[in-house]
């Protein structure tokens, strides 16, 4: 049937066409999502993809499967989207309510948005070779996805059809148009990047939509909408993260926590409303302030939340723009 769609494809059948990509569209979404960090220039450059792909159909020499080939294409757009405008521009914010307190650093990844699990969910199981190391869930995981921003073009190219995606190092070097010994060598230095910015040794998360994962969520979102801080304190990791793109501050650790969540409570005792939905294969929290003139409901963020054992390893909140991608609204009555 590939080859019978392939004939029909180079002999400019669009349905053929669409047939033939239209199955790998989910998992190229999600490898260009790893490469850029962001969902809108994900599908920009899987649309760039595609137009690419049926533009040059009839050239396909069928030396790799469609899939390979598609991965290609993709990888050369994400590449080129990473080269331009000396890589992109800094999302706009608006500055916080509040003043918030000195920030443990400044974030260099900015850009990062969310990738709603619902498109994990609608994604057929990609196809992994054998040299592929890491595990499904930790490949999407917001951790993963920033520290691959940290890591320069090719050697995140490199890291993630190989440890990812579990192509040879033949197949990575013709994607990138590189040798195997340039490719080899630029994963070592991509996977020593990574392990010293993911660490290791800590409790992994329950599993997901689990009880215990429930009772967690449940927990924190009963002490955040009381303006506890001292209950949301309590529920992190002594190390935990406090992160908030497109903002560029971040706090790490309980006291530095505990500094950014009594300045929120200071702006006084707003009530909140949770929605449960997931992100990066994340629980994750639709926020939403009470307006009492209005009588409605405003989209405040959304809360994702890494977990670790019993307790929460990181927090990052992305401002309300980005809950139209989960299918949620700017308001509630």
């Amino acid at each position: 049937m590939s080859n019978e769609l392939i004939a029909r494809a180079r002999a400019g059948d669009k349905d053929a066409f669409s047939d033939l990509v239209d199955p790998h569209r989910g998992e190229l979404r999600a490898h260009c999502y790893r490469m850029l960090g962001s969902v809108q220039d994900a599908e920009d450059a899987v649309q760039e993809t595609m137009l690419a792909a049926w533009v040059g159909i009839a050239g396909f020499e069928r030396r790799a499967s469609v899939r390979t080939w598609l991965y290609r294409i993709a990888t050369s757009r994400c590449l080129n989207a990473l080269r331009s405008a000396g890589r992109r521009q800094d999302r706009s914010w608006t500055p916080p309510a509040v003043e918030p307190p000195e920030p443990t650093q400044f974030a260099e990844v900015t850009w990062l948005e969310p990738y709603p699990d619902v498109l994990l969910d609608n994604l057929a199981s990609p196809e992994k070779g054998p040299e592929a190391q890491v595990e499904a869930r930790e490949a999407i995981s917001l951790a993963f996805v920033t520290a691959l921003q940290l890591l320069p073009p090719r050697q995140r190219a490199a890291l993630i059809l190989r440890d990812v995606l579990g192509f040879r190092a033949s197949e990575v070097a013709e994607m990138v148009d590189a040798t195997e010994d340039s490719v080899n060598s630029a994963l070592k230095r991509a996977r020593a990047t990574l392990r010293e910015q993911l660490g290791t040794g800590r409790p992994p998360p329950p599993p997901p939509d689990s009880p215990a994962e429930k009772r967690l969520v449940q927990r924190f979102a009963e002490a955040f909408a009381g303006h506890d801080v001292d209950s949301v304190v309590r529920l992190l990791t002594e190390d935990a993260w406090v992160k908030m793109p497109p903002m560029p501050f971040e706090y790490q650790g309980r006291e530095a926590a505990a500094g950014f969540f009594s300045a929120i409570a200071a702006r006084g005792k707003r009530a909140w409303r949770f929605i449960p939905t997931r992100a990066n294969g994340q629980p994750a929290l639709a926020v939403y302030g009470e307006d009492q003139v209005a009588r409605v409901w405003h989209a405040n963020g959304l809360l994702v939340l890494a977990l670790s054992g019993n307790q929460i390893s990181e927090i990052t909140r992305f401002d309300a723009s980005v809950l139209a991608g989960f299918g949620l609204p700017r308001m509630l009555p």
